[in-house]
């Protein structure tokens, strides 16, 4: 893939992350239709909707052979395709719903499975994350880079906790609490890609998370890497978008959290029946 190939598919994914961003703002404080699908708390409303068909309009018009998988409607278009794009209209919506300012557009692209374009896009503070692979990452067009902290005692981490966390004890409640001791402290978004995206621009050194889905990580990682960051499982190894756990880091705390994440003992099952 020529760097010439991926500015052109970068310009497309921030089209659409823009297009989608316009959308969300015009429902901003306005909505009308809050749903749960699945699990409590996973929330759904007409403004998902509304830029997820923003988006998939602008990626068909310029792209119609490519594939997409996005968070509402799955698979669209040629998902046979090495092009697969992968979307997350509104990436934070019980944020979005309590009119949080931490909600993204997010559209990765995946060539060959690898993601190789993110672009993040947080109309209500108006921060637009870009990047492809070998053309660096930006905010605001601005170049970025992750932090240069070392050590774990100085470091600020970033989690969140799945919609199933209350009936699994697959969950991020251990390591929340022993991550606490060992950092400066823990802060929860509840937006994946704006969480890879503030490792990328040095606001925290390193995030981990259970439970996701390859159009929450995407662009993200593609922003986070192209930052200077690692991204790998849990314990290392490589990173496999269908696992649903990530860990990412500056790179330079990653063996160290690494380390930590993996001897963190289970805890037991926490009821949730109790009144």
């Amino acid at each position: 893939m020529s760097i010439e190939e991926l500015e052109v598919f970068l310009d497309i994914a921030t089209e659409t992350a823009l297009a989608g961003g316009a959308e969300l703002m015009s429902y901003w404080g306005n909505l009308q239709d809050i749903q749960e699908k699945g699990s409590p708390g996973n929330l759904v409303t007409e403004a998902d909707k509304a830029a997820e068909e923003a988006i998939v309009k602008v990626l068909q018009r310029h792209l119609p052979d490519h594939g997409i998988l996005t968070e509402e409607a799955g698979e669209l278009g040629n998902i046979t395709s090495r092009y697969l794009w992968a979307i997350d209209p509104l990436d934070g919506t019980t944020n979005f719903a309590h009119q949080y300012p931490f909600s993204a557009c997010s559209v990765g692209l995946l060539i060959d499975g690898v993601p190789q374009v993110g672009v993040v896009f947080n109309p209500i503070l108006d921060e637009l994350f870009r990047a492809a692979k070998g053309l660096g990452a930006t905010r605001n067009r601005k170049q970025i880079s992750v932090s240069q902290t070392t050590i774990l005692q100085k470091s600020l981490m970033i989690t969140g906790f799945a919609y199933d966390r209350r009936e699994t004890t697959d969950n991020n409640y251990k390591e929340f609490c022993q991550i606490c001791h060992l950092t400066q402290g823990v802060r929860r978004s509840g937006s994946a890609s704006l969480d890879l995206c503030s490792i990328a621009c040095g606001r925290a050194d390193g995030y981990w998370e259970r439970g996701l889905s390859p159009w929450d990580v995407a662009a993200g990682i593609v922003v986070l890497e192209e930052a200077g960051g690692k991204v790998t499982a849990y314990n290392s190894s490589p990173f496999d978008l269908k696992s649903g756990k990530i860990l990412a880091t500056n790179g330079k705390i990653h063996d160290l959290m690494s380390k930590a994440l993996i001897e963190i003992p289970p805890l037991a099952y926490w009821d949730t029946t109790i009144n």
